[in-house]
């Protein structure tokens, strides 16, 4: 593989890079990139879209390590029990190699690693009270609003969050850091910090994070706003049907980021295009090998919002279809025993 393909591979379908100076010089050599999940809500087709990437990086001949960072899950204002840290673990993992082989790619090629297995070392624990005596409280909060629970009482867990992170990517020997956009300010502040203490900072890659279907930012609390890993097609059907998608708006248009992050980026491995089935009164069937292109079509008027929504949702349906029927049930019910309640 040339530079120029392994570049396309990592920089593709992303929010933001920091910087691409830095990660050129890393693409010279066999560097290693890390992403952390806290094991908290069900995970949704919003992880989806960020774990489809590691499919992207094993191809560019990446070293990719997943922190199931269960510490943290339970940090973060105690959005994890303790006692449920290990089944959520399990699901978590499950749930990620579900996605990662639905992306096309092998999760075996994938390094998983829990917070626990290192996080609770004398040399690791060191480290975090020396980081946190150089660090104002203001500093952390600012570095973690979007990604940590915000109140004007905060709890101490939340606060040492931004600094575990920051630890984490040291410890895992990550050259690269991925994430969600939201995990910016951590990764802005872990930047900082490894330069206080004279080492190399990492690169920061950022992925997208996709809007609700109910218009605006997707929320893990309202049902209607995302698909669950675990809908059925009938489900998605329903969600894509009721979705936020006015006529020739692209701006916060979750069916169409689902398409431009999810849908095409899987169909453009398999060499496979989108279809649209219309009758031959409004226009007949449509074809599309890029996103681009359908994009422009929605946006002139040219595809209109119920053509969109039908075919979307048969696709994204047969894109999660294999990651629900991997995730076992009686474990995702053993994550989450309030469902069942």
């Amino acid at each position: 593989m040339n530079d120029g393909e392994r570049r396309r591979l990592v920089t593709r379908n992303t929010a933001e890079i920091v910087t691409d100076e830095e990660l050129n010089e890393l693409l010279d050599g066999d560097p290693t990139v890390y992403i952390g999940y806290a094991p908290t809500g069900e995970m949704h087709i919003g992880h989806f879209t960020t774990i489809r990437k590691l499919a992207d990086f094993l191809r560019a001949g990446l070293d990719v390590t997943v922190l199931i960072a269960d510490l943290h899950a339970h940090l973060d204002d105690e959005k994890s029990p303790f006692e449920l840290l290990d089944a959520r673990t399990a699901y978590y993992r499950e749930a990620i190699e579900g996605m990662v082989a639905a992306a096309g790619a092998d999760p075996d090629e994938i390094t998983f690693v829990e917070g626990r297995e290192f996080e609770l070392d004398a040399d690791y624990s060191l480290e975090l009270l020396r980081m946190a005596a150089d660090t104002t409280i203001s500093r952390v909060q600012r570095a973690g609003s979007e990604v940590v629970r915000q109140s004007e009482n905060p709890k101490l867990g939340g606060l040492i969050y931004p600094l575990m992170q920051t630890l984490d990517i040291d410890a895992l020997d990550a050259d690269i850091a991925y994430g969600g956009i939201d995990q910016r300010g951590i990764y802005m502040l872990s930047r900082e910090l490894f330069a206080d203490r004279g080492e190399e900072p990492p690169v920061c890659v950022f992925a997208p994070l996709l809007a609700g279907l109910s218009g605006g930012k997707m929320s893990a609390s309202d049902a209607t706003s995302k698909v669950n890993l675990t809908d059925d097609p009938d489900t998605v059907a329903e969600k894509l049907q009721g979705a936020y998608c006015p006529q020739g708006e692209v701006e916060d248009n979750g069916v169409l980021e689902y398409m431009e992050f999810l849908v095409f980026p899987i169909l453009t491995e398999r060499d496979e295009t989108f279809e649209i089935e219309r009758p031959d009164e409004y226009g007949g069937d449509l074809t599309y090998e890029s996103y681009d292109d359908l994009e422009a079509d929605f946006a002139s008027g040219d595809l209109h919002p119920q053509d969109l929504k039908n075919a979307a949702a048969e696709y994204v349906s047969t894109v999660i279809d294999p990651v629900r029927e991997h995730i076992d049930a009686d474990r995702l019910a053993e994550a989450y025993p309030e469902k069942g309640d």
